[in-house]
């Protein structure tokens, strides 16, 4: 990977000794290849004065990551074209001196610095480009500041119009509120004026129909007095008709609501009787029906008492038969380990709902035995679990005694 920290300076150095080094190889090979083609002549140098702004601006291009490493020289290396290609199949040099083939060395030199003076024209093109789109940067940041700084600029002279404007319109409202105040003050004072003189007014009038009213009452008075005392002489001689009329009326419906009681009493007594009969009987039958029930419901709790003992006895019956099959698989398994005769291990089993072994327990004095009965015991698995659910719980676990024989 590239040195990013490396100096400028030091780059150069080592360009400027890579291609010192590249001719000095290749006046070497002239020398030896004397025989091989000539060497073109190195291509004219042209200087072409850009003016900044019309060049593209320069985009950053990511750091890439790569296996290899690479260093300046190999990128100068790259840039720079040979001058002459070199045989690929190289005479072979007779034993004795031959005649040196005679070499332009003022060619070859003259090459070398045509070489040197291209690369030092085309890293001096790099720099000012480089220096040209520095000189760009600085500008463009310029403007941007610029502009931000006129938007700002803008912006609160915007707002101190504005502040300014809403002052101009509080003021504004407040004398507005101020005279309407004022303008409602006498408005409410010439109104209450008016109303005082209207009652002023009406109280002198209601005073004079006052008097006026009091004097016709007074008379009225008088007349339904005197009206009334007639009336009430007349209604005492009525009322005395009428109390006899209703004395004697009286008596008469006296009588007939004594025969009535008596008659309904007999009625409410006969109903009362019926109801009682009635009822004696309904709860005669509701304690027959609730006895019934009752026995019926003791039954059938005691039949299903009855099948859930058969059915967890025949659970148990199940799950007892196939442990024992477990523990003839498990000992069908085992392989007794040697020179143990004697020794004694047991095996406490928990199997999954599927017959797989989900844990292992053995008890044993002598690691070998221990481990030959655990190696059974998962040896054997999977195990035939019962299909009926009770019985496969009761057979999920297990325990078992193993003697080496």
């Amino acid at each position: 990977m590239k040195d990013l920290n490396q100096p400028a300076s030091k780059e150069k150095a080592i360009a400027l000794g890579f291609t010192i080094a590249i001719h000095v190889v290749a006046i070497t090979g002239l020398l030896f290849l004397g025989m091989s083609k000539p060497p073109e002549a190195p291509k004219q140098i042209k200087t072409v004065l850009i003016n900044p702004e019309d060049l593209p601006p320069l985009e950053a291009k990511p750091l890439e990551q790569t296996d290899s490493t690479e260093t300046t020289d190999t990128q100068v290396a790259e840039n720079i074209q040979q001058t002459a290609e070199p045989d690929p199949i190289a005479p072979e040099l007779p034993t004795t001196q031959p005649q040196q083939p005679k070499v332009d060395l003022q060619k070859a030199a003259n090459e070398a610095k045509a070489a040197e003076q291209k690369l030092q024209a085309e890293q001096a093109a790099l720099l000012a480009a480089q220096a040209i789109k520095d000189k760009a940067d600085i500008d463009a940041k310029a403007k941007t500041d610029a502009a931000n700084q006129a938007a700002k600029d803008k912006a609160a002279a915007d707002k101190a119009a504005k502040d300014k404007a809403a002052a101009n319109q509080a003021a504004k409202d407040k004398a507005a509120t101020n005279q309407a105040a004022k303008d409602k003050a006498a408005a409410d004072k010439a109104a209450k004026d008016k109303a005082a003189a209207n009652q002023a007014a009406k109280d002198k009038a209601a005073t004079n129909q006052a008097a006026k009213d009091k004097a016709a009452a007074d008379k009225a008075a008088k007349d339904k007095a005197a009206t009334n005392q007639a009336a009430k002489d007349k209604a005492a001689a009525d009322k005395a008709a009428k109390d006899k009329a209703a004395a004697n009326q009286a008596a008469k419906d006296k009588a007939a609501a004594d025969k009535a009681a008596k008659d309904k009493a007999a009625t409410n007594q006969a109903a009362k009787d019926k109801a009682a009969a009635d009822k004696a009987a309904k709860d005669k039958a509701a304690s027959d029906k609730a006895e019934r029930d009752a026995e019926e419901k003791a039954s059938s709790a005691e039949k299903a008492r009855l099948e859930a003992a058969n059915k967890k006895a025949e659970a148990k019956q199940i799950a007892s038969t196939a442990k024992r099959d477990f523990e003839s698989k498990v000992r069908n398994a085992w392989r007794m380990p040697a020179d143990s005769s004697g020794q004694k291990a047991t095996a406490r089993v928990t199997l999954t709902d599927n017959g797989a072994v989900a844990s292992v327990i053995v008890s044993a004095s002598d690691p070998d035995v221990k481990a030959s009965v655990e190696q059974a015991v998962r040896s054997a698995a999977p195990y035939p679990m019962p299909a009926d659910p009770d019985a496969r719980r009761e057979a999920r676990s297990f325990t078992s005694s193993f003697t080496v024989k």
